[in-house]
Order: C-alpha cells, then structure tokens, then sequence
C-alpha cells in the first residue's frame, strides 16, 4: 500500500509536498535500520501532535507488527504465548512533550526557550531524528532545538505551514502545509504525519 499516494489523492494541494513526504518516511526508516531514534517536538495543538505521532510509531498503526521470531524466544518461559503474541514491533519514539518533570524543572529554573533544545541535548545523537512542528515555522523554543539537533547530528524534519518561516531554512526534510491559518495548517498536519506513520509501518514490518 502506497500511503502517501492516498493522501495526495485526497488532499490534492499536498501534490507539491508528496516528495518531501517521502523523504521523511526515508529518514525515518533509515533511523530505525541503524538503531536510532525519533524526538518530536511542538507548542499547543503541535504538542499533541507530537505525542500521537509518537503513538502511531510505537506499537501497531494500522495493522498489527508481530515481535521478530528471534526476539520471540528470548520470552519463552517468561511470559505465556498469549502475552508474548500481544508484543509488537515498534519505532523507538520520543515525544518530548511528554517529559513533563523535565520539561516544567528546567523551564522554571532556567527558561522555556532552551527547554526542547536540553531535552535534545540530553537525548539525542548522531543519527537520530528530531520532528520539529511548528505552525508558523518561528516557533523560538523549536528553532533552537534544531539547532542543537543539527550541531550533534540529527536528521531534522520540520513540519509547518504557512510560508515555513525560519523552520524551512534549517530544516534537512520541511514538510509545508499549504494553509496560513493555525488551525488550518494543524487539520492538513494530521493526515501528513498518519500517512507518514502508516508508510514506515508498510515498508518496515510488511504490513
């Protein structure tokens, strides 16, 4: 199944972004064949984003991924088969969002703009890929993010909308929703991230 080629068919104003779809399945995949990770990252409605995002890449999506059979013995006599058949595959995906503790300690002791870039900086590595979604592409605390993420090596795939802003300009992948209001960009920015889910999950595990 060709998830990409759908969404374009139904959001045919995506047509100019199909490539750079593509080359963000690509990087995804390429992260999870080296054994590196994916950091997402956002503001409000871009947060939320990052944590489905994340939920879509670490277990089943659209269908189920049975555990590699080699990973499979590892469990024998340590769960029943039942329990050992409920496991599945998964990209290893981090919403930074979600370090709550983390996220509000250095913010309250240092300031919200570097807060990602820490959680990036404590994270990441070479190799790893940082989503950085930001409606506007201006989003300060994202930017400098990514610039940490560039300077330790990871991939960057931005999400935005709008005329992509500063977010376009550093990004390795930039994905730009064709929209200018908020809400507007955040309703194309769910099927983009789903169809880019549902492509890893298809070329990954065969599914």
């Amino acid at each position: 199944m060709n998830y990409v080629e759908k969404l374009v068919e139904r959001f045919p104003k995506l047509s100019n972004q199909k490539q750079a779809i593509l080359d963000a399945v690509q990087v995804i995949e390429d992260a999870y064949k080296s054994g590196n990770k994916i950091l997402i990252a956002g503001n409000g409605g871009s947060a939320a984003d990052s944590e489905h995002m994340s939920g879509e890449l670490l277990k089943g999506f659209i269908s189920k991924r049975p555990m590699d059979s080699d990973k499979a013995k590892l469990f024998d006599g340590v769960l029943k088969q039942t329990e050992i058949d409920a496991l599945q595959e998964g990209v290893q995906a981090i919403p930074l969002t979600a370090l709550i503790s983390g996220m509000t300690a250095f913010s309250n002791d240092v300031g919200y703009e570097m807060a990602f870039a820490q959680l990036v900086f404590s994270l990441g590595k070479a190799g790893d890929v940082f989503v950085a979604i930001s409606t506007s592409g201006n989003s300060s605390n994202v930017l400098k993010a990514v610039s940490v993420a560039k300077t330790l090596g990871l991939k960057v795939i931005g999400l935005t909308g709008k005329d992509g802003g500063k977010l376009s300009k550093v990004s390795d992948v930039v994905i730009v929703a064709p929209a200018f209001d908020t809400y507007l960009v955040q309703e194309y920015h769910l099927p983009i991230y789903h169809a880019i889910c549902a492509q890893v999950e298809a070329d990954l595990f065969n599914a």
